[in-house]
């Protein structure tokens, strides 16, 4: 059956361009629209299948807003509009479209975006099918294991993170008047661990009492449908309300979203989810509040109906409705080898836990030296194609003669030097995972080839006759901006939607300078073991002078200062690491002239000239702590000491 499309475009002759396009490629119209309002009534009506908006549209309400709407229907859209500023194409991004065509545009672009797009529909569906049964099941195991009623909800919490990110979890009954407040919460700490705060801990961490927390609490506005916050309305709601406002500023939460499931005696549960990423939530997850929402009150019923927990209240039993299955433990070392415990590398995680067992194309982002190539290891090992063949590649590695060969295989005699026939990598990573390392560098003619594995799982060897049918599991990564790259024509908009079905964000390492204690240790151990030295734990001047340093090289230029400075090491300890343009180490020592004045103020007069010197420019290069070869912490500790404010360097 042909797609009902709908196009919503203020402009007729565009709109009616589109029209005639697209029923002559073989899809039917279902309307035209020129307002945001037009367009609602006709999806009432009509349920198109795919929505084309143009972001200016007659009336107040704009495309972006249409698309927010579309997006809480679980309607799939595509923006076609003119080039516009930064600030209106950030606002459409945030909303998740399934492509983007600008104006003027062929009509092979419309075609190719709509061929990406419904590509893009049929992967999400099958992966919405896919996580309902997951969640189903995990929860039969959660509600029929014999845990205690804590760990079901940490269990569940578990589930629902790689679907639903989040730092910090309240659940509990919404608050009525001449109630306590007793809500329990969970703070994660780590990939597995969460800690328990209920409303003593919340007491004592926040120096209220309990009847001051229930007051809070009962201030809070009671949402009645899944409702998400985020930068200034985000703000809004701090200002506004109660317990909600003293999480946030307690935990450091800067995004919320509140899922509240309406019991069958009329109580509603909220279960409140809390990040540290100012984009943490959008519409999409409001589509998942709704597909869940189901599930979770049955599991909140069942939680309730134990009544050997204080969230349970008075009411009558009834038999749970989800499936029993055996509990079965879980395996706590699936990240094994990747270190780290920062909110950002979790997310990873969870993006990972999300996305393996699917067959979707992941698309790896970020810096050199981030780790790209362990995710994608962990993405295949975590998939059900874990014991099938992993085939790595290095894109920037080959040769550009000779990647067509090495990609595709060739036939002997296909070409000078061709002596015997070769398989090439994705022969060889048949029904397995191939990982395609900074897919940005490939060339446009082999791009071309990419995307018809992708289209049509087949490959041609270089001079052979036959189509070889291919069960290949692409996962691509790249440092590049690929967006930039499509731009800029060097990569191709096709493949590029094709790869980028499920993108994984890196984080760089200075976004998350509370995982180098625990890397550095763990490269510490490691090369003292290869080199046969013990070498004792860094010193805390060491740490500190590694979290100042900003990290360009990432991880991979952590492991190999760790290394360096492990051979270089005299005895058994790393006294001080030299870092690109700052040496941190001892204090200069300071050769005093014959006593004129006392040591301090020498010691004052050497700092107050280098910082003269600096213009006052304490850290970074140049600055006057690189000229006393001390460390930018250990320089403000003596200007403290010594009475010099920072004004005075500029005398």
């Amino acid at each position: 059956m042909p797609k009902k499309i709908l196009i919503v475009e203020d402009e007729f002759i565009i709109a009616d361009t589109l029209s005639n396009m697209l029923q002559k490629a073989g899809y039917r119209i279902c309307g035209i629209a020129d307002t945001v309002v037009e367009a609602m009534e006709l999806i009432d009506t009509t349920t198109p299948d795919f929505v084309l908006i143009d972001i200016y549209l007659i009336g107040k309400l704009t495309g972006i807003d249409l698309a927010n709407s579309l997006t809480e229907m679980d309607i799939p859209f595509i923006y076609i509009s003119a080039n516009s500023n930064q600030k209106i194409l950030e606002a459409a991004k945030k909303t998740n479209p399934y492509g983007f065509v600008v104006k003027p545009f062929r009509e092979k672009d419309v075609l190719i975006a709509l061929d990406i797009a419904i590509y893009r529909r049929g992967n999400n569906l099958e992966n919405g099918l896919r996580q309902q049964a997951i969640l189903q099941k995990k929860a039969a195991q959660i509600i029929y294991s014999e845990a205690d009623w804590k760990a079901k909800i940490i269990a569940m919490g578990k589930a629902i993170q790689p679907y639903i990110p989040y730092e910090f979890m309240s659940v509990g009954v919404a608050a009525k008047a001449g109630l306590d407040y007793n809500d329990f919460s969970f703070l994660r700490i780590g990939f597995e661990e969460y800690q328990v705060i209920g409303p003593k801990e919340l007491s004592v961490i926040s120096n209220l009492k309990l009847e001051e927390l229930s007051k809070l609490n009962q201030t809070d506005q009671a949402e009645m449908i899944a409702t998400w916050y985020e930068h200034e309305e985000f703000d809004e709601l701090l200002r506004l309300s109660g317990i909600k406002r003293l999480i946030a500023k307690t935990f450091e939460m800067n995004a919320h979203l509140v899922m509240p499931l309406k019991l069958r005696d009329g109580n509603i549960f909220n279960i409140c989810f809390y990040s540290k990423r100012k984009d943490a939530y959008s519409a999409d997850h409001l589509v998942l509040c709704n597909r869940y929402q189901e599930l979770l009150t049955a599991f909140a019923e069942h939680l309730l109906d134990s009544g050997n927990n204080p969230l349970a209240v008075n009411r009558p039993k009834a038999q749970s409705t989800l499936p029993g299955y055996m509990s079965q433990p879980f395996n706590a070392n699936l990240f094994e080898g990747i270190i780290g415990n920062s909110h950002l590398l979790l997310n990873v995680f969870d993006n990972v836990i999300q996305v393996a067992p699917a067959d979707s194309s992941v698309l790896i982002l970020g810096e050199s030296g981030t780790g790209k190539e362990k995710i994608a290891e962990r993405i295949h090992f975590l998939s059900p194609r874990k014991s099938r063949p992993f085939i790595k590649v290095n894109c920037a590695a080959l040769p550009t003669n000779l990647i067509d060969s090495e990609l595709f295989g060739h036939e002997k005699g296909s070409f000078t030097g061709a002596y015997d026939r070769k398989i090439g990598k994705f022969e060889q990573a048949h029904t397995g995972t191939i990982f395609l390392d900074e897919i940005g560098e490939i060339p446009l003619e082999i791009q071309v080839k990419l995307l018809r594995v992708l289209q049509e799982k087949e490959i041609e060897r270089i001079g052979g006759r036959i189509t070889i049918k291919t069960d290949v599991r692409i996962v691509a990564a790249t440092n590049r901006n690929l967006e930039k790259e499509v731009a800029e024509g060097r990569f191709r908009l096709d493949l590029y939607y094709r790869l980028n079905v499920f993108p994984i964000i890196m984080p760089p390492l200075r976004d998350r300078k509370e995982d180098i204690p625990a890397l550095a240790a763990h490269f510490l151990e490691h090369y003292s073991k290869k080199t046969g030295k013990f070498i004792r734990p860094l010193s805390t001047r060491v740490l500190d002078a590694l979290a100042g340093h900003d990290w360009p090289g990432n991880i991979r230029e952590l492991e190999n200062l760790i290394e360096r400075n492990i051979l270089l090491a005299k005895d058994d300890e790393i006294h001080h690491v030299i870092l690109p343009n700052v040496q941190i180490g001892p204090p200069a020592v300071v050769h005093t002239p014959p006593p004129v004045v006392t040591m301090l103020e020498n010691e004052r007069q050497h700092i107050l000239a280098a910082l003269k010197k600096c213009n006052g420019k304490i850290w970074g290069e140049g600055g006057a702590a690189e000229i006393l070869n001390l460390p930018p912490t250990t320089l403000n500790s003596k200007m403290k000491r010594l009475g010099i404010k920072k004004e005075f360097s500029n005398m």
